[in-house]
């Protein structure tokens, strides 16, 4: 899955990434939606059997925690398993490129409070880099510390979690599928290819 150029699908799963402050700054983005936690679970479309948890957290900045993700490139800035500079476009790439063949992305969205949502990202940062297959876990994890998510129960199932936040009051769900390439390292070429060529 390494390409020449060192694209790459395959993960800093468990290993220490820590991007300086300045490209943290210069990618910052602030979103004019209101404060929210969107759970992001990618599901087998074969199978019905959970892929991977993300949680992207709308708090004075918008991020994706990504625990033990294994889409990153180096163009990406990410603190462990932190990704920064969640803008409109690299949402739109981060799910369209793990919804495929192969799977779809259920994404669950509510709507909290800025303290809420400043206390999801100090815990995304607190966490630290995630080891494979605790996704799920992590994200169940640091989703069962916040006021009101006490039905939330820690799980290794990325499916149950899923249906566990769910169950949470107002929570807008729906579900992203896509039918191309399995490989999401070519969504990733197409992604930085595009990013490219805005920069030119």
């Amino acid at each position: 899955m390494c390409l020449a150029v060192c694209l790459t699908a395959t993960g800093c799963a468990g290993q220490y990434v820590w991007a300086p402050d300045e490209k943290v700054e210069a990618v910052r983005y602030v979103s004019p939606e209101p404060p929210s936690l969107t759970l992001l679970t990618m599901v087998n479309n074969e199978t019905g059997a959970g892929g991977h948890s993300g949680l992207m957290i709308n708090a004075s900045e918008r991020v994706i925690f990504d625990p033990a993700g294994t889409l990153t490139h180096p163009t990406f800035v990410e603190r462990n398993d932190v990704l920064y500079g969640v803008t409109p476009s690299f949402l739109d790439f981060y799910t369209r490129a793990h919804a495929r063949k192969t799977h779809h992305v259920v994404i669950q969205k509510i709507e909290v409070s800025p303290q809420i949502a400043e206390q999801a990202f100090a815990l995304a940062r607190e966490r630290g880099p995630v080891a494979p297959a605790l996704c799920a876990n992590s994200t169940s994890g640091l989703l069962s510390q916040l006021p009101g998510f006490g039905t939330i129960s820690t799980t290794f199932s990325p499916i149950k979690l899923m249906e566990q936040f769910r169950g949470l009051p107002n929570v807008d769900e729906q579900a992203l599928f896509e039918y191309d390439d399995p490989d999401k390292t070519n969504a990733l070429r197409a992604y930085v290819a595009g990013r490219t060529a805005q920069a030119n």
